[in-house]
C-alpha cells in the first residue's frame, strides 16, 4: 500500500515539474492560467488520498458503530467457539480432526490403525496393521494446522445471525473465503477473512478480516509430545519396561525342584500380564516438577527425556485394549503350559533329585496410551508396544513423521483372482469361515465365505498360505501358490469339545492328573483332574499320556558332590595345550517331593468324529503304589513305561 501510494506522489510532482517548465516558457501567461495549475494540482492530490482510502478497503471512519458491535462481537465469540472445539477434538485424537479410513486389525496384529478410548477412535502415531506391516503415522504441525483451518471453516458456516436480525439488524453474510491457523505454545492464532456487511437504522459497516486467538497450550503439549515420541523412538523405554513385567509376571525361565511337572494356565497368565501391565504402565512418569525423585523416591519409573518436565505426563493401558500373546516352547497349548521334570526315571537314582527346567519364548503387543494435560488442555496420542521373542523388536522410523514399512505392504496389491470353496469332512459346505492368505510373513485378511464359498482378489505370490477358521472348526492351512492357483477347496475338521473321565483299575480318580492329546503335526491339548476336565478335539490320530499324582512326604536329604574338569594351564603352557584337574564340591540342598507318580500309562488311538460326537471319552490307566521312598518312587516310574491305556466313549 505505502507503495502506491508513493507512486501517486511521484506522479504528482512530475506533473507539477511540467508545468513550471510551461510556466517558465510562458511568463507573461495570465491569472486565468495560473488557476487551471492550482486546480490541476488540487485534483490530482484528492485522486492519491481517494485511491490509498480505496486500497485500504475504508472508504471514511474505520471504526465500527457502536450501534452494530453485537453483530461482530457474535461472529469473534462463533469464531472462538470453533476453533477451541477444534483443538479439543485435535487434542484428544493425535493430532487430527478428520481421522483416515479405519483399517481392522487381525488376529496376527491386534491392533487397527485407530485406539478405542472410551469410544473416541485416537489414531496410532506408531503400530502394527493387521497383515503384520509396521506403520508410523506422526502429524507434522502443518497438517495439524490445516486441519484446523478446514474443520472452522467449514463449522462457521453453522454460525446463525437469526436472532440478530430479529432484533433488527440487516445482514449479509458473504460466507468464508479463507482460514489461516498458526499454532504458538501458548495460544492458537486465528485469521479469518470473511466478508460481513451489517446496517441498522442510518449506521452502515463491512468487516472483511478477523484476527483473533485463544489461549492454550496444545503447541506446548504437542512439541512435549513429539519429545516423548523420540525417547521411545531412540530407546523403546516401553518395552523394556513390557519386558520386566513379563519377567516378573509370567514363567519364562527357571527351574523348580520337584518330580512333578510344573504346570501354568495360559488364561491366567494373560490375565496377570495384563494387570501387571495396567499397574506398572500406570506408574510411569517424566522426571521432572509432577515428579520430584526427592519426595517419590522411586527411580524405576521415571522417564528422563532431558529436561525438566513442568507439564503432568500420564501413560496409560487397559486391561482391555487389544493386547496380542503368544508363547512358545514345549508343553505349550491353548489352555495349558506344562513343564516335564527331568530325573523321575532313569537318572533317578544317579542324581538324587528331580528338578522342571522351563523356558518359554513370548510375542506380545499391546497399547499405550501417552496424555499430556491440565484443567483446560490435553494432547493424547497412541504407540504400540512390541516384544517379538522376549525383545523389542526392532523397526526403522521415518525422520519425517509419515508411514514407515519394514516391508512392502503385500497386501495392497491384490491383483489375482481367487476361489475358495469350503466343506467339513461330509462335505457339506461351510458358511461365515473367514479367508485370509499368508506369504512373506504377512497376512491378508480376505474375507468370509457366503454359502461356503468366496470369491474375491489375492496378491500374487509364490509358496504362500490360505489360513481358513470357523467357528466350531480347527482352523486349517493350505498351501497356495497365488500367482499359479486361481481355486481351492478346503475341508474342516469339526471341533467337539469333550468332557475326560479317568479310570485307574476301576478306581475313578479324584487326584490330579495331567492328561494329554497329541497330533502328528505337533498340536496338543491337556486336562487336568480335577479342575480343567473338557479339551476340544477333532478326528484323527493322537498320542495319549496320562500321569496321576497324589500328595507326597518323600525328602531327599542334602547331598555334597565333588565334579572334576580339566582346564588350561596359566602362562605359555596354556598356550601349547596344557591342563591341569580343579575339582569342585556342588552342594545340593534338602528337597521335598511334594507329588508323587500313582498311575496313567500310555496309548495310540484314532479318534471317529462319531465317536467324539458322544461327548465323553474314558481313559483306563495302571494304577501304582503310593511311594514311601526314593526307591520307590523310581520303581513307580520305571513301571509306567510298561503301563497302556484303554480308550472308550460315552454319552455325555
Amino acid at each position: 500500500m505505502k507503495i502506491e501510494l508513493g507512486r501517486q506522489r511521484r506522479e504528482g510532482k512530475m506533473i507539477k515539474n511540467i508545468l513550471n517548465e510551461d510556466r517558465l516558457e510562458s511568463k507573461g501567461m495570465g491569472k486565468r492560467g495560473q488557476v487551471g495549475i492550482y486546480v490541476i494540482i488540487a485534483i490530482v492530490i484528492v485522486v492519491g488520498i481517494v485511491a490509498f482510502f480505496v486500497i485500504k478497503g475504508n472508504i471514511g471512519s474505520t471504526k465500527i458503530p457502536e450501534s452494530l458491535q453485537p453483530v461482530y462481537n457474535y461472529y469473534d465469540s462463533c469464531i472462538q467457539e470453533k476453533l477451541e472445539i477444534g483443538l479439543e477434538i485435535a487434542g484428544t485424537q493425535g493430532g487430527r480432526i478428520s481421522l483416515g479410513e479405519y483399517v481392522p486389525g487381525s488376529e496376527f496384529a491386534p491392533f487397527s490403525n485407530h485406539l478405542n478410548f472410551l469410544g473416541m477412535p485416537v489414531e496410532y502415531w506408531y503400530y502394527v496393521s493387521g497383515n503384520g506391516v509396521i506403520k508410523e503415522n506422526v502429524p507434522s504441525k502443518g497438517e495439524i494446522e490445516k486441519g484446523l483451518a478446514e474443520f472452522v471453516a467449514s463449522e462457521l458456516e453453522k454460525c446463525s445471525f437469526a436472532r440478530l436480525v430479529e432484533e433488527g439488524f440487516e445482514i449479509d453474510y458473504g460466507g468464508v473465503e479463507e482460514v489461516d491457523v498458526k499454532i504458538e505454545d501458548e495460544k492458537v492464532r486465528i485469521n479469518v477473512n470473511s466478508k460481513l456487511s451489517v446496517g441498522k437504522g442510518k449506521d452502515r459497516a463491512v468487516k472483511s478480516s478477523y484476527d483473533l486467538s485463544s489461549a492454550s497450550r496444545f503447541g506446548r503439549y504437542y512439541n512435549l509430545a513429539l519429545k516423548v515420541y523420540a525417547k521411545q523412538k531412540e530407546g523403546a523405554f516401553l518395552e523394556g519396561y513390557g519386558i520386566d513385567v513379563l519377567r516378573n509376571y509370567a514363567p519364562v525361565d527357571g527351574v523348580e525342584i520337584q518330580c512333578s511337572p510344573k504346570i501354568w494356565k495360559t488364561r491366567e497368565i494373560e490375565t496377570e500380564l495384563k494387570n501387571g501391565l495396567e499397574a506398572n504402565i500406570g506408574k510411569l512418569k517424566l522426571n521432572g516438577d509432577y515428579y520430584d525423585l526427592n519426595k517419590k523416591g522411586d527411580e524405576y519409573f521415571v522417564v528422563d527425556i532431558g529436561e525438566n518436565v513442568k507439564d503432568n505426563v500420564q501413560f496409560m493401558y487397559l486391561s482391555n485394549w487389544p493386547t496380542k500373546l503368544g508363547i512358545e516352547g514345549d508343553g505349550v497349548d491353548s489352555e495349558l503350559i506344562i513343564a516335564e521334570p527331568v530325573g523321575n526315571q532313569q537318572g533317578l537314582g544317579i542324581m538324587g533329585f528331580c528338578y522342571v527346567p522351563y523356558h518359554y519364548v513370548y510375542d506380545l503387543s499391546f497399547p499405550v496410551l501417552i496424555q499430556i494435560f491440565n484443567n483446560e488442555d490435553i494432547f493424547q496420542f497412541p504407540v504400540a508396544v512390541i516384544l517379538d521373542n522376549n525383545v523389542p523388536r526392532q523397526a526403522e522410523f521415518n525422520e519425517d513423521y509419515i508411514v514407515t514399512e519394514e516391508e512392502f505392504d503385500l497386501c495392497e496389491f491384490k491383483n489375482q483372482d481367487l476361489e475358495v470353496n469350503v466343506f467339513d469332512i461330509n462335505l457339506n459346505r461351510v458358511d461365515k469361515a473367514q479367508i485370509a492368505f499368508e506369504c512373506f510373513n504377512q497376512r491378508c485378511n480376505l474375507g468370509e465365505s457366503e454359502d461356503g464359498q468366496f470369491i474375491g482378489k489375492v496378491p500374487s505370490c509364490v509358496g504362500g498360505y490360505l489360513s481358513v477358521r470357523a467357528e466350531g472348526f480347527v482352523d486349517k492351512k493350505q498351501g497356495y501358490s497365488s500367482n499359479e492357483e486361481r481355486f481351492a477347496d478346503i475341508v474342516l475338521d469339526r471341533e467337539h469339545e469333550v468332557s475326560v473321565e479317568l479310570d485307574l483299575e476301576g478306581r475313578k480318580i479324584s487326584e490330579n492328573a495331567i492328561i494329554t492329546f497329541s497330533k502328528e503335526n505337533g498340536e496338543s491339548v491337556s486336562a487336568i483332574l480335577p479342575d480343567v476336565d473338557k479339551v476340544k478335539l477333532s478326528e484323527g490320530q493322537y498320542d495319549i499320556r496320562v500321569y496321576a499324582y497324589t500328595d507326597s512326604n518323600i525328602v531327599i536329604p542334602g547331598s555334597t558332590k565333588t565334579e572334576c574338569r580339566e582346564l588350561p594351564r596359566e602362562g605359555i603352557l596354556g598356550i601349547f595345550g596344557s591342563t591341569k584337574q580343579e575339582c569342585f564340591d556342588i552342594s545340593i540342598p534338602e528337597t521335598k517331593i511334594e507329588n508323587a507318580l500313582i498311575g496313567g500309562g500310555t496309548g495310540k488311538e484314532y479318534f471317529l468324529e462319531s465317536e467324539l460326537e458322544k461327548g465323553k471319552i474314558i481313559l483306563s490307566g495302571g494304577s501304582l503304589g503310593t511311594p514311601r521312598s526314593l526307591a520307590d518312587l523310581q520303581n513307580n516310574f520305571a513301571a509306567y513305561g510298561t503301563m497302556n491305556l484303554g480308550v472308550s466313549f460315552e454319552n455325555e
